[in-house]
């Protein structure tokens, strides 16, 4: 619930022992793991809660939540080796006071095992726990849509900011993925996945209005990813999100793209010193980004 500081010796440590060993940063998944790990399912969870505290007394909550199918499989193997730069980046550069960053996972209810995962908000390295703990489905149903409007459902009524409590200042939401929501939230899919009881299906919009009076939402969508480049999924996002859709030309810059996002909206920098931030990490993901978050340059405002 966001207790606790993340320290890179404990990630780097991990990640030593990891070479030595031969072992998976995502042991869970490449075990053969057949359902959601305990820590991650989503049923019967009343809340994910990011809490202020003495140690973290103004918390910023970001959730991100990936699709584990098909062709984006990637995404959180790219995630874990570069959670330095996403934590460097919100902590030392000050984008984010207390962030408490919530991991989780998005398949499709329509067919596979483990539809939705959703880990705790934690501001230490329990994050890397509950992101190697994510099942990599790999599967999906093929018709160019997964589950997302099942995740909003429960980011929507199954999470508690005191952010937005104690401050009125609303968290940030980054789906990422290359396909469509479906239409509606199914009762019969949130009673089975989710365990609440619906009289009647809510329209993916109206889920979407609900869940931005409590987070900014973003949808990330990497155009070399299996659907990336089609004009129906790009409409789609761009219909419900506008300009909070942004386009990544190299999956491989997703964590940069986030902290500067988080940055923006924070009013911590502007894009052109959030560049420069990159430049400074010797990162390689700079003229992505950029690219990736033009439009902010022009509206001047990531927050609508």
């Amino acid at each position: 619930m966001g207790s606790g500081r993340w320290s890179t010796d404990v990630y780097d440590a991990a990640a030593n022992y990891r070479a030595a060993t031969g072992a998976s940063a995502f042991a869970y998944s490449d075990g053969g793991a057949r359902k959601a790990h305990p820590a991650l399912d989503p049923k019967g969870v009343t809340h994910r809660e990011s809490r202020d505290s003495d140690e973290h007394p103004a918390s910023t909550p970001i959730a991100v939540l990936f699709d584990v199918t098909g062709s984006m499989g990637g995404v959180p193997r790219v995630l874990q080796t570069k959670l330095p730069q996403l934590l460097g980046l919100l902590t030392r550069k000050g984008y984010a006071t207390d962030p408490h960053i919530m991991f989780g996972a998005v398949g499709d209810a329509t067919c596979d095992r483990v539809p939705l995962q959703v880990g705790q908000f934690e501001s230490d390295n329990r994050m890397d726990d509950d992101l190697a703990r994510i099942v990599l489905e790999g599967g999906g149903g093929g018709q160019k849509r997964e589950s997302y409007e099942l995740a909003m459902y429960f980011m929507a009524r199954h999470t508690s900011l005191d952010a937005m409590r104690n401050r009125g200042r609303r968290g940030y939401l980054f789906l990422i993925g290359d396909e469509m929501p479906y239409q509606r939230v199914k009762p019969k899919e949130v009673r089975a996945i989710i365990g609440d009881e619906l009289s009647e299906p809510i329209s993916t919009e109206a889920m979407l209005a609900e869940l931005q009076r409590s987070f900014d939402v973003y949808y990330l969508l990497p155009t070399a990813a299996g659907w990336g480049g089609d004009a129906e999924v790009l409409g789609t996002w761009r219909k419900l999100l506008g300009q909070n859709v942004i386009q990544l030309d190299d999956l491989d810059a997703v964590c940069e793209t986030i902290a500067l996002t988080v940055g923006l909206g924070e009013e911590a920098i502007d894009l052109d010193s959030g560049l420069a931030d990159l430049v400074s990490y010797g990162s390689a993901a700079t003229a992505t980004v950029g690219r990736a978050l033009a439009p902010f340059r022009k509206t001047g405002n990531v927050r609508l």
